[in-house]
């Protein structure tokens, strides 16, 4: 009988025959989830037999929610995903410039999923780099401050007035800085939460064998909350339990000649701009890149271009314990139900969250099956012109569904 994922003394509890909850997702959902269903129970039969099995239980959010039970993300939900601890959704539908607010913020927000963590790996898809086998890197994104926080009031609201008021008549802000009819945004970004998701990206290095770990920031410009960011982060490093592992830049040519050594990790920091630029031309020097949270918005998608687009870029939103792994893409409603689009970035998530559960054998599967795929050049459309960009003229483009197929195969 499958049982649901436990925590017991900070450590997951996985069952052999394990419940996971998941939602469909609104928009292309229809078409990936089914994907991703179908090629990670293929995966846990290849790789356990009959040893091991995922009962899928299906929990509501967006559009299917909200024609269900008249809330877009109904409690019942949210209770569900706290309560299984580990679970999975598709792309959910967030307005731009109006209607109701972002529901994957919210279930960060909610859930306190408080770091976005977006690895980043070449499996063999069109890449504008010359060498992508060099990207191997994941990007910690700070999921519950900075300006997603969503504390704003738009142009020509009471609230922006008083607060515009308030900054020329208490703060000594100048009209010229802030003029009278702006929209007002508040950017917190406070030691507690910035040093818990570091020490989680540090705590990952070691435990994946990874031994850099970069701060970016703009903290030049935002000094007292990205530049705050920054110096909380090397505080991170002092602790007990990083201090005799954790070296920085400066120590690294002071006392070691420039070279790693074993068994520590290289803390460092680069400024947001210059951060896209070496992401591009010093590709290999970087392994982990934490971010407050704008920042990891625009550097994830960065990487994911390195490496075949964010149909190839899987994700997850992690706590102390619960996580939910995510399609890191939008709905593109005009291809629902066509059974066209990419299910890699669902996939690609599935199978990290197959190694969150300690079931690496299945994950293996999956990335055997997306490599091997891969390496014919068979894939998804956006796949195939990224490929025939490259001049690669044999690739072989299929449906959603089918290159679930090709990847089972490959297996």
């Amino acid at each position: 009988m499958a049982e649901k994922i436990r925590v017991e003394q900070g450590k997951l509890v996985v069952p052999d025959h394990v419940v996971l909850p998941y939602i469909e997702g609104d928009g292309i959902g229809v078409d990936i989830t089914p994907a991703m269903i179908r090629v990670v129970n293929a995966a846990v039969e290849k790789a356990y037999g009959a040893t091991r099995s995922i009962e899928w239980m299906e929990v509501y959010a967006g559009e299917k929610a909200y024609q269900k039970t008249g809330s877009w993300l109904p409690e019942e939900t949210l209770e569900t995903l706290r309560s299984y601890v580990v679970s999975i959704k598709g792309p959910l539908t967030t307005p731009v410039g109006g209607g109701i607010r972002s529901l994957n913020v919210t279930i960060r927000q909610r859930l306190d999923l408080y770091s976005c963590v977006r690895p980043v790996r070449w499996l063999g898809g069109p890449s504008p780099l010359k060498d992508p086998s060099a990207v191997n890197l994941v990007i910690f994104r700070e999921n519950t401050e900075d300006v997603y926080a969503g504390v704003e009031w738009s142009s020509g609201s009471e609230e922006a007035r008083k607060l515009v008021e308030f900054l020329y008549r208490e703060m000594g802000v100048s009209d010229r800085v802030v003029v009278p009819d702006a929209g007002i945004g508040i950017k917190p970004i406070s030691p507690e939460r910035t040093k818990r998701h570091v020490r989680k990206a540090l705590r990952w290095a070691f435990e994946h064998g990874y031994n850099r770990v970069t701060l970016m920031h703009k903290g030049n410009i935002m000094k007292f909350t990205e530049g705050a960011f920054r110096n909380w982060g090397y505080e991170v490093a002092k602790e007990a339990e990083f201090a005799d592992r954790v070296i920085t830049e400066e120590e690294l040519w002071d006392r070691y000649n420039g070279e790693i050594p074993e068994g520590k990790v290289l803390l460092n920091d680069r400024i947001a701009d210059n951060m896209f630029q070496q992401l591009l031309t010093r590709t290999s020097e970087y392994q982990i890149i934490v971010t407050p949270n704008l920042n990891g918005d625009y550097i994830s998608d960065e990487g994911a271009a390195l490496v075949g687009g964010l149909g190839m870029a899987p994700g997850a939103n992690i706590g102390d314990a619960v996580a939910v792994f995510e399609a890191t893409h939008g709905t593109a409603p005009k291809y629902a139900g066509k059974d066209k689009v990419n299910p890699g970035s669902l996939i690609l998530s599935a199978a990290m969250m197959l190694e969150y559960m300690g079931w690496k054998e299945a994950a293996t599967r999956i990335y055997e099956g997306i490599r091997n795929t891969l390496a014919e050049h068979k894939g998804t459309y956006d796949l195939v012109r990224g490929w025939k960009k490259e001049g690669i003229t044999d690739a072989v483009e299929l449906s959603t569904s089918a290159f679930a197929e090709e990847i089972i195969h490959h297996m």
